[in-house]
């Protein structure tokens, strides 16, 4: 094993002194003991309602949750921390745009772009704006590796279009998307290019305003952070015109019996308590990224997926989605093993101490443009070893046998 690896490795309580092999990254990762120490300090010191309290406490839990939100804002590089707005996750802050965004901004005639590969979370939003508003639903469909051409972007992208809505990596094929290309073909049209980074931000450096992005969404549990917090990028000018998500308290300016008017950026989007811990837990996340770097991530991610794919192509049995390029999977390695159903597999698996993930992958029209019902999915983080692949490729070539098909 890689030292540095071993070493960081050994700041995941969770992995130690067992020998689970936890491939499922792609739905949630695992904590550092940084980013669960980080929350209990903010528990043991100054655990009290931010934002309202005038007392010590109060100003330190809100001064802790607006570090936060700056260390958010350097590390996506937006241009302020007004454009960051603080969610449960990336599908609440989908859900925020298509909302606040989309049912204010489509009409009869005009097209929401997205892909065929994207995540429920990226679909039924804008399936619902365009049932509200009467707006027609278009999807971008790629090859068969997952590469989009310039020719389908060109063809769908249309003076029609008022919204693109792409995920930065698929969560099924783990291509990174042309968002940069996608994005300039959207505001060429006069659209709003939105990016569900769900899948990107944990694994590579993202900068939203090199990418072209309007709205950007992510998600703190992929990235080493706790559950329940997540990220909304909005250029300032669209989120100072946009209504609320959710109305209540603090994100209002004055209430009467009659009307209301709302806070300034970004607390306008932030009704209720707000979630300090998890915000403190994700700028813990961020920092603790930042000491790994992304160079270090991005090459183990690249090295273990490689020996992973090889080791599957000698499976005759096993068929690998996507690019048979390993370096356009981002760490996501989608099979199948010939007549064994993924829930099998996966079942079989955990017998073994291996945790993947199996089913439709939450997008199903993806599942159905490829031909398949479900599939099974590895997905691979910096802290796993070549040692885990190993083993994982080798349980993978007895699944048949332990599922009575022979060997």
């Amino acid at each position: 094993m890689n030292r540095l690896i071993e070493q960081y490795r050994r700041d995941f309580p969770i992995l130690q002194g067992n020998d689970v092999i936890y491939f499922d990254n792609a739905a949630t990762s695992q904590r550092p003991v940084q980013v669960m120490e980080a929350m209990r300090v903010f528990n043991d010191t100054c655990n009290a309602n931010p934002l309202r309290g005038l007392y010590a406490w109060s100003v330190e839990a809100t001064e802790a949750y607006e570090r936060a939100r700056e260390a958010v804002a350097d590390f996506i590089g937006a241009a302020h921390a007004r454009e960051i707005i603080f969610t449960r996750n990336t599908t609440e802050s989908m859900n925020l745009v298509a909302y606040s965004y989309g049912l204010s901004v489509c009409r009869p005639g005009d097209e929401i772009v997205i892909t065929v590969m994207e995540h429920h979370s990226n679909i039924l939003p804008w399936q619902m704006v365009a049932r509200q508003t009467g707006a027609k639903l278009v999807y971008m469909e790629p090859l068969a590796d997952g590469t989009l051409t310039d020719e389908e972007i060109e063809s769908k992208i249309t003076s029609k279009a008022k919204i693109v809505s792409v995920g930065h990596v698929s969560n099924v094929m783990g291509v990174t998307n042309p968002i940069r290309k996608i994005a300039d073909a959207a505001h060429a049209q006069g659209a709003v290019m939105v990016v569900d980074g769900a899948q990107s931000t944990p694994h590579m450096p993202v900068n939203v305003r090199e990418l072209g992005a309007d709205f950007y969404a992510f998600s703190g549990h992929k990235m080493m952070g706790p559950m329940g917090i997540g990220v909304l990028y909005g250029r300032e000018d669209l989120l100072e015109a946009m209504p609320p998500f959710l109305t209540g308290g603090e994100m209002i300016e004055y209430v009467t019996r009659e009307s209301a008017t709302y806070a300034e950026l970004p607390h306008k989007f932030e009704a209720g308590t707000v979630n300090a811990m998890g915000a403190v837990g994700l700028e813990a996340a961020i920092k603790y990224m930042k000491k790994v770097g992304f160079d270090l991530i991005m090459s183990q991610e690249e090295l273990l997926t490689k020996r992973l794919m090889a080791a599957l192509k000698e499976i005759p049995e096993v068929t690998v989605y996507g690019s048979s390029d390993p370096t356009r999977h981002c760490g996501i390695v989608t099979f199948n093993i010939e007549g064994c159903h993924p829930h099998d597999v996966s079942s079989v698996l955990d017998t073994e101490h291996v945790d993947i993930r199996a089913g439709h992958h939450c997008a199903q029209p993806l599942m159905k443009f490829m031909g398949v019902g479900s599939t099974a999915r590895a997905s691979l983080y910096f802290y796993n070893t070549e040692e885990e692949v190993d083993r994982f490729a080798e349980k993978v070539s007895k699944v048949r046998g332990w599922l009575g098909y022979g060997n």
